[in-house]
């Protein structure tokens, strides 16, 4: 079934592509953990995706939308690596750490990141140009995230209204491929830099990610003691590169 990520809607008396918002909830062995809203599509490699980045599982499980598709529930099979007892999590599209109750649940533990690829600075500088964002262009209403080799060949790209779910679709996506953890890759995002944008990358092995836009003191102090390249403000023939300096030459 194709699932389309837009729809029509009129405004001032003219039509316009609007990126669709739906909720979907992601059960495990038929018990509800998560609801996040999100762009319908590729809805297995989100909920694999956010999985692990949760440290709930650390490999590909079978994953597939309900039979009633207009119930927007997607099944996991488990076990998980830990019980997460009563807790759920419920995820808007501007928020991925929404939903948990304490301090200690929003850090997820992460092995530490290897020495990885240098690269120059003109290659991170042209990533946000190769980030295909078909949706974006449509709608102007979506985030996106990118996967590149060291070369700067964009291996997966992913489009969401929630900035966290197009992280959790790639991560899910290199999952299933068997790509994990991400020991030589670059994660580009369109947007701001996060700390849950920080972890997901870091908990997906990923040595050096780029955003678009400016990174907050958290993110910049978790990829420094995660020992990550930070880049932001990725634009215009420039970027700031925050933490992990050592990876980038020029």
């Amino acid at each position: 079934m194709t699932m389309r990520a837009w729809e029509e809607v009129e405004r001032d008396g003219k039509r316009d592509a609007v990126a669709i918002e739906e909720p979907l909830e992601i059960r495990v062995d038929g018990r509800p953990l998560s609801v996040t809203m999100r762009t319908p599509g590729h809805d297995e490699e989100l909920a694999l995706g956010f999985l692990y980045g949760e440290g709930l599982i650390d490999g590909p499980h079978e994953a597939g939308l309900t039979a009633d598709f207009a119930a927007n529930t997607v099944e996991v099979a488990g076990p998980l690596l830990r019980d997460p007892g009563e807790r759920r999590f419920y995820t808007t599209s501007s928020c991925g750490v929404c939903g948990k109750g304490a301090l200690e649940e929003v850090a997820v533990a992460s092995a530490p990141l290897g020495p990885g690829p240098v690269v120059d600075r003109s290659l991170l500088v042209a990533l946000p140009d190769r980030l295909q964002q078909p949706t974006f262009e449509l709608t102007g209403g979506v985030h996106a995230t990118g996967l590149f080799d060291a070369r700067g060949n964009l291996l997966i790209a992913r489009e969401d209204v929630g900035r966290h779910n197009a992280m959790d679709k790639v991560v899910g996506r290199a999952l299933l491929d068997g790509h994990l953890p991400l020991t030589d890759g670059i994660l580009c995002v369109s947007g701001r830099l996060s700390f849950e944008l920080v972890q997901k990358a870091a908990v997906a092995g990923a040595p050096i990610l780029v955003g678009v836009g400016a990174p907050s003191t958290l993110a910049i102090a978790l990829a420094t003691d995660r020992h990550m390249t930070l880049a932001g403000f990725t634009r215009r023939g420039s970027t700031n590169v925050y933490a992990g300096a050592e990876r980038v030459r020029g």
